[in-house]
């Protein structure tokens, strides 16, 4: 087991080498992956997106049956601008039992894991296959994961649990809220701020229609689901970024602002997110192209992120427990991958080392003792799945 820590340790050194930050060509970290798991003796399989930049790694090992077990993580990173941080963020820095680095803890600390344990993998008897899938940009709306599910209909076999590696303190998670990324974009009207009443400001324009965005937030908080085990029990909304204008003297003629908002389990987004928009085109569209016909409002869904409820949860969540002994499950607040497995039809848990709570923060890191548990819980899948 020491040597599979020692193994675990240096890819996990490998992975956070690649800065892959969402969004950007990923071909150096997969191509590792591939490569990794092919001298191993795995069958892999690349998914691109629609520009080849990008790539979802599925690997099988063991017998192409039905029946077997998903092991899920994605490879993309958040930025780290703007952020203050002890060590280099693109490389693994052990310190005081920790191992500090980009994307350590979320989540290529569980990419790791996985790939330590194909060697043990190999070694069992298995009856029913273990599928290693790894994601693209799982952290602006799991867009790798369309691509992959379409990639997964053209195999002979269907999997029968998925299980999601995202940091959850090794608690099964059977719920998570679901999230629609947003952007708007509004054109104004630039004209010199000696007399704004000829001009339209796009930022002024963007004001207002925040403030309704956090109406609406603040009329959803005050009614609350009860008794729900979300935290919040409530839907809510972030204005995450906002950029626009051209100068001090003059009307704003443009400005874009990215936002979401994170619907609880069976809560219709759609209508929220079309109130928002009824907003934009009665209230305030008329008067901006009163003053100029090219003035505009474009509120677009970049992605939506289905939540993940308890419809499909219980055969991956016994499958869990039956190894960890554990009774209870939980509900985390963030968004993951998996309720794009439980929309198709899998049965799907988040479950894994490390908390969230150290992700997308400057000096995040997973603790050594963390990889273990990893370690330990692989291995178990692997010996419950042998013969």
């Amino acid at each position: 087991m020491a040597d599979n820590l020692k193994s675990a340790t240096e890819i996990l050194e490998r992975l956070v080498g690649f800065d892959s930050v969402s969004g950007r060509p990923n071909q150096d970290i997969t191509g590792y992956i591939k490569e990794m798991l092919e001298a191993q003796g795995a069958e892999v399989t690349l998914s691109h997106d629609a520009d080849g930049q990008r790539a979802n790694v599925f690997a099988t090992i063991g017998p192409q049956v039905d029946g077997g077990v998903v092991l899920n993580g994605h490879t993309d990173v958040v930025p780290v601008e703007g952020q203050v941080w002890g060590s280099d963020p693109f490389t693994l820095t052990p310190k005081d039992g920790r191992l500090y680095g980009r994307g350590s803890v979320d989540m290529k600390g569980f990419l790791a894991c996985v790939m330590a344990s194909v060697p043990v993998f190999q070694a069992a008897d298995l009856a029913r296959p273990i599928h290693i899938a790894f994601t693209y940009d799982e952290e602006i709306g799991g867009i790798g994961m369309p691509v992959l599910l379409n990639s997964m209909e053209s195999f002979p076999y269907r999997p029968s649990v998925v299980i999601v590696g995202e940091p959850t303190d090794m608690n099964i998670v059977t719920g998570h809220k679901g999230g629609d990324e947003m952007r708007t974009e509004i054109v104004g009207h630039e004209v010199h701020s000696c007399d704004p009443r000829h001009g339209v400001s796009a930022i002024s324009v963007a004001m207002r229609l925040i403030a309704k965005i956090e109406e609406i937030g603040a009329r959803l908080a005050a009614d609350p689901a009860p008794n729900s085990p979300y935290v919040p029990p409530y839907g809510t909304f972030n204005i995450g970024t906002i950029e626009g204008g051209a100068a001090r003297n003059a009307t704003a003629g443009w400005c874009n602002f990215d936002w979401e908002f994170r619907g609880m389990p069976g809560q219709d987004s759609r209508a929220i997110i079309a109130e928002i928009e009824d907003y934009a085109t009665q209230e305030l569209l008329p008067a901006m192209k009163a003053i100029s016909p090219r003035a505009g409002i474009d509120i677009i869904t970049e992605v939506a992120v289905p939540s993940l409820d308890d419809r499909n949860a219980q055969a991956a969540a016994a499958f869990v427990s039956d190894i960890t002994g554990q009774n209870s499950q939980s509900v985390v607040s963030f968004g993951t991958d998996a309720g794009y497995f439980s929309d198709a039809g899998l049965s799907t848990v988040v479950f894994g080392p490390g908390t969230i709570r150290r992700a997308h923060g400057a000096d995040e890191y997973i603790e050594v003792a963390e990889l273990q548990q990893g370690l330990d819980f692989l291995s178990a899948v692997a010996g419950k799945l042998s013969r």
